[in-house]
């Protein structure tokens, strides 16, 4: 019989492998509902793991720097399966140069405007210019888009936000509005993803087609080079302005 069990979860919650295990269980059952739903975007699994998880941090009384020392192996693994998009991106090398021109071009367009649009509704809500630069790398992975900012002097913690917010929304809306728009052609897909929604948009696209999913990681991670010459064009523009 356990004499306190308060003392046992004071315990438990200073343990690394508690929010590891608690990221993993999590994200398997939100994972199974969107599997049971036949991938349905509204069920996407990463939107629901953060706010089941969020929930059970403010309950939990967890402060996030807590639960990030327990759950940080998941954040590492991200660079090797961004590496391991190498695989895919090689199989499908023929398709890939098939349309390496049309994908350049979709990559320009597609890049200045995640850019570009982010200023200029900033500018008409009249946000402060810290926020808007913070937010202009939101169409990368995390790890680059807090790079970016940090380089731009704005703030990484906000730039998070708003690539995960992004990366989100991407992934929700991606396959209806492509359904919507009768584009059935996976490469473009895959591509139109991966350059709005980063690593969110790629996991999504896998789930959907392979063809697609190898088409969003080369385009997440071309996105993530332009971008990074872009937005501290764009910074320095904008404060000389």
């Amino acid at each position: 019989m356990i004499e306190n069990p308060f003392a046992l979860w004071v315990y438990l919650s200073q343990s690394p492998l508690l929010w590891l295990t608690t990221t993993l269980v999590v994200y398997a059952i939100t994972d199974a509902v969107s599997q049971a739903t036949r991938r349905n975007p509204l069920a996407n699994p990463v939107l629901h793991a953060m706010w089941v998880i969020g929930i059970f941090l403010w309950l939990t009384g967890t402060s996030y720097q807590t639960y990030f020392e327990g759950a940080q192996f998941v954040h590492f693994l991200l660079g090797p399966v961004t590496v391991a998009l190498a695989v895919p991106l090689y199989e499908n090398r023929n398709a890939v140069m098939a349309a390496i021109v049309p994908m350049l071009l979709a990559l320009l367009v597609g890049s200045v405007t995640a850019i570009g649009s982010v200023v200029v509704l900033a500018k008409a809500a009249g946000l402060p210019d810290l926020v808007m630069l913070s937010m202009t790398p939101k169409s990368v992975t995390a790890p680059v888009a807090m790079g970016i900012a940090a380089s731009i002097h704005a703030d990484p913690s906000l730039a998070a936000v708003a690539v995960i917010i992004t990366g989100i929304i991407g992934a929700i809306i991606v396959t209806p509005l492509m359904n919507l728009a009768k584009i059935t052609d996976f490469r473009a897909r895959g591509f139109a993803v991966g350059l709005a929604s980063h690593g969110i948009g790629t996991a999504q696209a896998f789930q959907v087609n392979p063809v697609a999913g190898a088409f969003a990681g080369i385009a997440m991670s071309l996105n993530a080079l332009l971008t990074s010459l872009l937005v501290p064009l764009a910074a320095t523009l904008l404060r000389h302005g």
